[in-house]
């Protein structure tokens, strides 16, 4: 269904230009929502049983210590220790600044893929997925992560893109016109 000049001739398909900003915007939402959720993660160490070669309890009541992956407030890491000790031994990098931006950080997340997921404010919401993306690409450069910057860097283009193709969303909450 092409419908739409640009302008230059180019006709545009405007419902695979809308289905292109919907595959970014969950794309988008869920790595973000993902990795917010992932400062959340800790590991626990349980009790369970021992089991047999059949898979049964083991009949003489012996327990094994398992380690498991759990989500709670209580493991909630904005930055994991030992980049929280390279960034505040950088000169640049406040320690106050690095407090705030860790308490943060995982909320944040959590709240832009869960408001690009849904579709609520589309633009405003892309916009800051950017501003993060940007501030995580200067913690990496002031710790010369050549490869990490370069993934943030593909980030960025993701969200330019979505930013581009944004006045053709056509599934959203509110807001669709901010």
């Amino acid at each position: 269904m092409k419908d739409e000049n640009s302008g230059n001739g180019f006709q545009v398909d405007s419902l695979g230009a809308s289905f292109a900003f919907l595959a970014l915007r969950l794309w988008l939402g869920v790595r973000s929502l993902l990795t917010g959720l992932e400062k959340f993660a800790g590991v626990e160490t349980v009790q369970k049983p021992l089991l047999d070669e059949f898979g049964e309890p083991d009949i003489s009541g012996a327990m094994v210590n398992v380690k498991e992956k759990v989500y709670g407030f209580s493991h909630y890491h904005g930055l994991p220790k030992p980049l929280y000790d390279k960034f505040a031994a950088e000169p640049l990098m406040p320690v106050w600044a690095l407090d705030i931006y860790g308490g943060l950080l995982g909320y944040i997340l959590l709240l832009l893929g869960g408001l690009l997921i849904v579709g609520a404010l589309p633009r405003i919401t892309l916009l800051a997925s950017g501003l993060v993306y940007v501030s995580l690409s200067v913690g990496l450069i002031l710790l010369n992560e050549s490869g990490g910057i370069a993934w943030l860097g593909t980030h960025m283009i993701l969200v330019a893109l979505a930013l581009v193709l944004v006045k053709y969303n056509k599934w959203a909450v509110a807001g669709n016109k901010l």
